[in-house]
């Protein structure tokens, strides 16, 4: 699938920009990056593809560099309670999603490579 600088792809880039930033710099995100961080200590960037919040719990679908997606369920009520995740690479993640999502992981990628260059 190839972009084309839709106003949908626009949307979907700027949206995951703010979750970007939010999750590197924003205090509420700190359990999750920390997270992250922990089980992935190569991790060098990383974009929120998907955020449910529940009532006792949040579930984060997140983009790992530009390789692994990560399930994480984190526990809003009782923090010492050990995040529940589970890791799949990207060419078994993209299987069967719907063309928005295989979309927004696209967009997910290349900002994250550009994030990787920027490191090198």
């Amino acid at each position: 699938m190839k972009l084309i600088n839709s106003q949908t792809e626009q949307d979907i880039r700027e949206q995951l920009i703010k979750s970007h930033k939010s999750l590197f710099e924003d205090e509420e995100e700190r359990k999750l990056l920390t997270v992250i961080r922990k089980n992935f200590s190569n991790m060098l960037t990383a974009y929120i593809l998907h955020w449910i919040p529940e009532q006792g719990e949040d579930f984060y679908k997140i983009l790992i560099n530009d390789s692994i997606v990560v399930d994480i369920e984190l526990d809003k009520v009782n923090q010492d309670t050990m995040p529940i995740m589970s890791s799949m690479p990207v060419s078994e993640y993209k299987r069967g999603l719907s063309r928005i999502n295989q979309i927004k992981l696209i967009i997910a990628i290349d900002l994250a490579q550009k994030d990787l260059k920027k490191t090198n």
